[in-house]
């Protein structure tokens, strides 16, 4: 009877959630239901498995709708019906193949068609569907004749008079137009909520053919999926025995390459995980991944292999990473045992320019029918909501921003407002759109649309409408496809280096980087800014405090700086046991056997593991378990509550003390979804190592090539301050010497074109294409002949000094720009091979600020580059106290003039108030020597001196060291003004706007906050 159900996959339609819907089937006796979401099947899966949990036939389709007219309902009659469904939906989707209205091609559908989209013909399994509001039309003669194609047709959008209106609200949202605006043909009728199956059929009973015709769909309609098959490509040859002679033969190869001594235990590594990955039929995955790392060697890409494939020696031997498991002590089972039903799992890094490369080898080596893109879904933010909710009810633009940023109670309490927080509550955890996974590619045997509709978000590759978790379930496991910029950074700088230096390094063979000793001391003082992953002010300052200088070290604190192992406090533990090894016991022996390396904390997911299975008795299969929920694969926390009351019962079996079992369980708990593998550390180290050791013997080129690949935690002005520190002289753009990225002569670096904002990028990319061309440009006159651009554009290359080889004044220079585009003689490129000579004009020497050019560099590239930004300070004043000195200065109060780089906001715990939270920074500044340091600012003295955006502060502060790393907590802090922009000299308030505009980096977090050392009282002596 109910052939027509919505969730709240019908986006911006639907109220219900998949879960709720099977409910009200099981609370009103329902034996069969039907999910017809609008154009999609997002929900088919977890609606398939909650109905077979609940006792109820699940019947599967799609409720087809263009630009929401609906133009039929189809019924799966089976596994092929919803493929062909798929099909028409995708073809419209990403070929922009129109839907047609009438007598879809679905041989394996019923096609239910409303009373006001009847087609001339019905086909065989074609249906009109009646709802009980339109039985009284059946007594014209026109649809008696059509009775015997007629079902039962009651459809279900909300679930209470509530969700009605909130039904309204999402159309209103979705149409972009006020609640007030909506027509009836804009939402669903006001009956369209589940009533009991009797009253529905005794509303039929003087129509006996439509309730039969309805039985028989409903009969006949049987959709049987099987999950626990594996739908990824089986093979990469022709078969499973040729896949495994394939890799056996590149594993065997790759074992030579690797290890040229014939390493005996390397050799039994390999057969014993060749005999594995064969035992499990994963060949097929292994050869595939390794094709596409074969195709990025063969473009000359850098790639990282990263993630628990680290752990296999086939990966390492094939080439797919460079972590030597044998090195680490990386054990095979973390990444693939005979427990694992589902495949293993490649996380491939390549730059992010590289990146849509590589995954259209993929599309075109697979084919698109067998290749999309995972989805996610994307539900609506707290900030969304309020923002979409007040638009429909009519609140202008900064009632907007007021709703979505503030507080409640900071909100107007008006009647308006009360309606808003209402449908805000209602939309809580409600999807907002479908987009596309970051990374996640699935390569399917069969065409992937027999498990999906598909889609073209603006990315342009196709996707799934389900997330990896669905995608999972059914079988379909990823394919990780990442980017990122450190890579990028990394082939930049090698390239550079070759190409200015004469000098060619294989910044892949690691041997190189490891354990260098100018690297070392680097790391140990956290000099790593530029550096993948080991430069932010946390990770500087843990590298210090652990006086990191050694890549095992390293690949630690990876792991150590991720919030499992904070949140559980072994972070600190960590910190403590590393600079006093002799001042703590292990909590039991087990943890000194299994975690010596790490004095006795668990830092890695293999080490939880490790201790759930040899402390706590846990079953191999169940740490497979506790694998997923660490990776956060298995909905974490709730995956790891159910090993809980087996670990207790298994550590009271082995005589464990009661308080030690609690603290190792909390200690695993915390780690639930944030920690690594070590495999994934090692991976991490290795490429810091290999940018590390780029900035120590290439300090300018590796700046340069970070710049160029939009840096990484920092904004561009830290690289480029790094790079002065390093012994560069920077250069404003020039038309002459600049190109489109920011480019080194020698020590001299010349700022890239790309960097001048409000610029357009077509011109940027055309001035060094011209130079390269026809030479360079003689002249302004020169330079607007062969350049077609306005006057404003022209305007910001003179403020910005990019015409200084000229040796005229800006002002000069002005005149000469307006003069010679005043005629409109030059608005298109000209070339002529008889140019007459430039004319010469004198102009009165006007004396200019020395300071002027630093705020033109400001406002054009949001720093200054001819003057430090301490010089535009109105005092002389440049603190009491260097960066240099403060460790000498522990638990005395400083006072520092210093420039705000970033501030991080980490939240605490309120004063007696234990269930609130209380904000606290952490600031990164320079001195007036250039030189980083850290403060902290806690609630009481942010309440009184808070931060005031970026600039130069005053700081008054204690210096806390904290095992060889300064902070200075502030007590109170002031922005210092800089001197009047001479610009504007006659007008005060524009004067100012400059030093409004300095920049700061911002990073907010969310998370709970950490627990501090006094409440978790972790145990540094044995339990008894």
């Amino acid at each position: 009877m109910f052939l027509n159900c919505h969730t709240y996959h019908s986006l911006r339609y639907g109220t219900i959630s998949v879960e709720d819907l099977v409910q009200l089937a099981v609370d009103y006796k329902l034996k069969v239901l039907a999910l017809t979401d609008i154009n999609t099947v997002t929900g088919i899966y977890q609606f398939y498995k909650l109905c077979q949990e609940n006792g109820v036939k699940p019947i599967v389709g799609v409720d087809v709708r263009v630009e929401n007219e609906q133009y039929y309902i189809c019924l799966a009659k089976n596994p092929k019906g919803i493929a062909e469904v798929n099909r028409l939906l995708t073809d419209y989707n990403c070929e922009g193949i129109e839907i047609p209205k009438a007598n879809p091609e679905l041989e394996n559908c019923f096609v239910i068609y409303s009373l006001e989209n009847i087609p001339e013909i019905l086909l065989e399994h074609e249906y009109i569907g009646i709802k009980q509001n339109e039985i009284n039309l059946l007594i014209k003669s026109e649809l008696r004749s059509l009775i015997h194609k007629m079902v039962i047709l009651h459809p279900v959008t909300f679930k209470t008079s509530e969700e009605y209106e909130l039904h309204k609200v999402l159309r209103a949202i979705d149409g972009n137009t006020l609640f007030t605006k909506l027509t009836e043909d804009d939402y669903c009728k006001s009956n369209e909520y589940f009533i009991a199956k009797s009253k529905l059929k005794n509303q039929f009973e003087s129509y006996s053919e439509i309730i039969e015709n309805t039985r028989h769909i409903v009969n006949e309609c049987s959709f049987d999926f099987d999950f626990e098959t594996p739908k990824n490509k089986k093979f990469y040859t022709d078969s499973r025995e040729n896949d495994f002679k394939l890799l056996t033969k590149l594993a065997y190869e790759g074992l030579t390459r690797r290890y040229p001594d014939k390493n005996r235990q390397a050799i039994n590594r390999v057969e014993k995980e060749l005999a594995v990955i064969d035992q499990l039929n994963f060949c097929g995955y292994f050869l595939i991944t390794w094709d596409i790392i074969e195709y990025s060697k063969s473009m000359g890409f850098m790639h990282v292999g990263r993630g628990s494939g680290a752990n296999s020696i086939i990966a390492y031997c094939i080439g797919i990473t460079d972590i030597c498991p044998l090195e680490l002590d990386l054990y095979f089972e973390r990444f693939l045992n005979l427990n694992r039903k589902s495949p293993p799992d490649f996380d491939i890094d390549w730059s992010w320019k590289n990146r849509d490369t590589i995954l259209e080898y993929i599309f075109k080596k697979y084919g698109k029918d067998h290749v999309a893109f995972c989805g996610t879904i994307v539900e609506f933010k707290r900030k969304s909501r309020f923002r979409e909710i007040g638009k429909v009810f009519g609140l202008p633009e900064d009632e907007l921003e007021q709703l979505s940023k503030k507080p409640k109670e900071q909100h107007d309490q008006n009647a308006v407002v009360q309606q808003i927080y209402k449908f805000e509550q209602l939309l809580v955890g409600f999807p907002n759109q479908r987009s596309m996974h970051s990374c996640g590619i699935l390569i399917s045997e069969e065409p992937i649309t027999n498990y999906s509709a598909l889609e073209f978000p603006p990315k342009e590759f196709p996707i799934v409408q389900f997330d990896m978790h669905t995608a999972e379930e059914i079988g379909l496991e990823k394919f990780d496809i990442l980017s990122q910029r450190g890579l990028g950074t990394i082939k930049d700088a090698v390239k550079l280096i070759e190409e200015k230096r004469g000098i060619l390094i294989d910044i892949e063979d690691t041997r190189i980087s490891k354990n260098e000793e100018k690297c070392n001391e680097y790391l140990s003082i956290g000099k790593t800014i530029g550096c993948f992953y080991i430069e932010s002010p946390a990770m500087r300052g843990l590298l210090r405090r652990l006086k990191c200088n050694n890549y095992k070290v390293l690949v630690a604190a990876s792991s150590i700086i991720r919030p499992g192992v904070a949140q559980s406090g072994m972070m600190r533990e960590y910190i403590f046991r590393h600079n006093h090894p002799g001042q703590f016991e292990y909590f039991h022996e087990v943890f000194e056997k299994e975690l010596g390396e790490t004095y006795g904390i668990m830092v890695y997911q293999e080490d939880v593991i490790k201790i759930a299975m040899h402390f706590g008795g846990v079953s191999a299969a169940n740490g497979d378990v506790l694998r997923r929920a660490m990776s956060g694969k298995g909905r974490s926390l709730s995956a790891l509550q159910k090993l809980q009351d087996d670990f207790f019962a298994s550590c009271k079996r082995k005589g464990h003390p009661e308080q030690l079992s609690q603290e190792v369980y909390r200690q695993i708990e915390s780690f639930a979804g944030y920690s690594f593998c070590k495999a994934h550390s090692a991976s991490y180290a290795v490429e810091s190592y290999q940018s590390l050791y780029l900035k120590v013997y290439y300090p300018i080129e590796f700046m340069v090539s970070a710049i160029n690949n939009g840096g990484g935690f920092y904004r561009k002005e830290v690289y480029v301050h790094e790079a002065k520190m390093a012994g560069a002289v920077i250069h404003n753009p020039c038309v002459n010497l600049s190109e489109f990225q920011t480019t080194v002569y020698g020590t001299d670096v010349y700022l890239g074109l790309m960097h001048i904002e409000n610029l357009d990028a077509s011109v940027k990319l055309f001035i060094p294409e011209e130079r390269k061309e026809n030479g360079n440009y003689n002249s302004l006159e020169d330079f607007v002949k062969r350049v077609n651009i306005g006057v404003e554009a022209l305007q910001i290359l003179i403020f910005v000094g990019a015409f200084r080889f000229t040796g005229k004044q800006k002002h000069e220079l002005l005149i000469e720009a307006r003069f010679l585009l005043s005629k409109n003689q030059y608005k298109t490129r000209i070339v002529s091979l008889f140019d007459e000579p430039q004319k010469d004009y004198e102009l009165p020497l006007i004396e200019r600020n020395p300071f002027e050019d630093a705020f033109d560099e400001i406002e054009i590239l949001g720093f200054p580059v001819s003057y430090s930004i301490f010089d535009l300070l109105k005092t002389k004043y440049r603190g009491d106290v260097l960066v240099k000195d403060l460790l000498k200065y522990h638990k005395r109060k400083v006072k520092m003039l210093a420039y705000l780089i970033s501030r991080k906001h980490v939240p605490i715990k309120m004063k007696n108030h234990p269930g609130k939270k209380d904000d606290m920074y952490f600031g990164t500044w320079i001195d007036a020597e250039g030189q980083y340091f850290d403060t902290a600012h806690f609630p009481d003295s942010l309440k009184k001196f808070p931060f005031k955006e970026g600039g130069i502060y005053l700081l008054l502060g204690t210096v806390e060291v904290d095992y060889h790393f300064p902070t200075v907590t502030i007590t109170r802090m002031a922005k210092m003004p800089l001197i009047s922009d001479p610009r504007y000299s006659m007008d005060e308030e524009k004067s100012k706007e400059m030093e409004q505009s300095l920049r700061e980096d911002i990073s907010m977090t969310h998370r709970n906050p950490y627990p501090q050392e006094y409440e978790i009282g972790l145990p540094r002596k044995k339990m008894s």
